[in-house]
């Protein structure tokens, strides 16, 4: 059996054990009333033992390039999705992030549970224009309540080399919600692809791109942003 394959499988044994002691917490929070912060709280704690577990049996770590540009205010995060990693890291790199969500994570058991008490930004694409209201009020109260919002714009996970193309949604986020934008490039993809089920060792780099402002033309925007975007895939590449 080649290494990564079986690094990649210890890595899901323990990702087992450790959500079961997780799912212990959903009945502890519920008898509490079920507080949001302790929520998101927990939630912090779970990933930061996946990423111990990607760290120490696989041999996957990342380092985060840029981050000084990261606005002091709660602002709109937009990065490319290549891998599941992503999904959970940025619960640690921005503690109390709303991520805008597809609906069907919500049938995840435990995960959804987390997701739906967080609360994140739950959406069901399959309703059109009700679904770009309902992400742009709850994104509104997010930003309100001191809570940056999170959207992959691609809509779903990409091939490592697909270019960077956002699906429609964020530039009415952009138009309506009149916060800086802060773009962010992975490259997850290379060591934690599409597929999900074999995990190699290496560094993951998050980049910080200079964040946008607001107040461009929304169309203007898609295409700046982007160009950045790409530019700095490719150059990870």
């Amino acid at each position: 059996m080649p290494q990564n394959k079986l690094k990649s499988r210890l890595f899901d044994a323990f990702l087992a054990s450790w959500t079961v002691w997780f799912a212990l917490g959903v009945l502890g929070l519920w008898l509490v009333g079920s507080p949001r912060k302790a929520i998101r709280a927990a939630t912090r704690l779970w990933v930061r033992g996946v990423l111990f577990g990607l760290k120490h049996v696989v041999g996957l770590d990342y380092v985060e390039v840029g981050r000084e540009l990261i606005p002091a205010e709660p602002c709109l995060i937009v990065c490319n999705h290549q891998s599941t990693w992503e999904t959970l890291a940025f619960l640690v790199l921005f503690p109390d992030v709303a991520i805008v969500a597809k609906q069907e994570l919500l049938r995840i058991p435990i995960i959804g549970w987390y997701l739906r008490k967080s609360p994140m930004i739950i959406i069901d694409r399959e309703s059109g224009s009700k679904a770009l209201k309902s992400m742009l009020k709850e994104s509104r109260e997010a930003l309100a309540s001191g809570r940056s919002v999170l959207i992959f714009p691609e809509g779903s996970r990409m091939k490592e080399l697909e270019p960077i193309k956002f699906k429609r949604g964020v530039e009415l986020l952009y138009a309506k919600l009149g916060t800086p934008v802060l773009p962010v490039l992975v490259n997850s993809g290379k060591f934690w692809g599409l597929g999900g089920s074999c995990k190699r060792g290496g560094t993951i780099t998050v980049s910080y791109l200079a964040p946008i402002p607001a107040g461009m033309p929304a169309e203007s925007f898609v295409r700046k942003t982007e160009s950045l975007m790409e530019a700095e895939r490719s150059r990870l590449s």
